[in-house]
């Protein structure tokens, strides 16, 4: 029984050793992102999770002295997740609402955008005018989501259709099983410059801003919001813009002015 009594304490010893090991190596900061949101964060060729908004938050965390681990969730998972603490942070170029701030905080904005509409190009579709009674595609709970249902009547839009991101709703409109994709227009126009199949027909102004999304009151957001600040101050940001657009961000613009964390009204 002694013996036995032994092999359990040396292998329950073992086991906490172990723990300890991977608590220790688990990160610092858990960072909610919706995987496939070209180009702000998505799996290269070699299955590295890369993007702009990637490498930003990398560059966050290092300069707070912190690890980073990023999690794959759908876009309408993101805010419950950090809302109930399962993550310390979320990106997936989410837009400040007014409506988001009564439950979440936001650090300052780092992108000025819109949405857009992407057709095939053998559809013929030139505009939102050519969507009567077509099926369209958004993603879940997204800002292109609202925009549809807020203006279904104007256009007589068909079937909503709900996608969680942008590949699975590309993989329908190269089907045919969608007629059009309403979603962020630089995603959209990052993803169809090399695809002569697909076009970006219209812009729809939405006046979008986004940032990174934190449970409410959480004062990593103050932290976060100090890094950004500097890293707009050193031309980091800018230069994150230059890299993942080809072009040079324009100085008015939340890329390159510093700016007040925003507050619900």
């Amino acid at each position: 029984m002694l013996h036995v009594s032994r092999i359990k304490s040396t292998f329950l010893a073992g086991l906490v050793s172990a723990l300890g090991v991977f608590n220790v190596q688990a990160a610092d900061l858990t960072v909610g992102a919706n995987i496939g949101n070209v180009p702000w964060e998505f799996e290269d060729a070699s299955g590295k999770v890369t993007g702009f908004e990637v490498d930003l938050v990398n560059e966050i965390a290092k300069r707070l002295g912190k690890s980073v681990e990023f999690v794959n969730t759908p876009f309408n998972g993101l805010f419950p997740a950090v809302q109930s603490g399962r993550i310390n942070m979320a990106i997936s170029s989410i837009t400040i609402t007014e409506k988001r701030l009564a439950s979440v905080t936001f650090a300052q904005p780092y992108y000025d955008s819109d949405q857009s509409l992407t057709v095939t190009a053998a559809s013929g579709i030139t505009g939102l005018k050519g969507m009567s009674d077509k099926v369209v595609g958004v993603d879940t709970g997204s800002t292109g989501d609202m925009w549809a249902e807020a203006h279904k009547g104007e256009y007589k839009l068909g079937e909503i259709r709900k996608f969680e991101g942008l590949q699975p709703a590309m993989l329908d409109l190269v089907a045919g099983r969608i007629d059009g994709y309403i979603s962020d227009i630089p995603a959209l126009l990052y993803y169809a410059k090399d695809k002569p199949e697909l076009k970006v027909v219209e812009r729809i102004p939405t006046g979008e801003k986004y940032s990174i999304m934190f449970n409410k009151g959480d004062p990593l957001a103050t932290e976060v919001n100090k890094v950004i600040t500097t890293l707009k101050g050193e031309g980091f940001i800018a230069k994150l813009h230059e890299t993942w657009f080809g072009a040079k961000a324009e100085d008015t613009t939340s890329t390159v002015a510093v700016l007040d964390m925003p507050k619900a009204k």
